[in-house]
């Protein structure tokens, strides 16, 4: 299941390859940040088949998304940033 907070690589499109955070779900799409080239302000809006679920979640940013707190991009990009370094090591 896609839940909001976690970690999804993108299948297709021009963005194939690039990790995101689910930020929001909506029937059969998901929108999704980077922090980056794609802010909360303006998500990827994503259909489900297109992103392959990555079963890593930071428990602070989910807990922020969930109740609908402010969140810095800065939180997202760092904890795709850890999640690469993680992943290569």
């Amino acid at each position: 299941m896609l839940e909001v907070g976690y970690l999804v690589k993108s299948l297709a499109g021009h963005d194939k390859e690039r990790i995101y955070v689910i930020i929001k779900e909506q029937g059969e799409y998901v929108y999704l940040a980077d922090g980056k080239y794609r802010t909360m302000d303006k998500p990827k809006r994503k259909n489900k088949k297109h992103v392959q679920l990555i079963r890593c979640q930071d428990e602070n940013l989910t807990r922020k998304l969930n109740n609908q707190e402010p969140i810095q991009e800065e939180e997202i990009k760092r904890f795709i940033k850890q999640y690469i370094q993680l992943s290569r090591s």
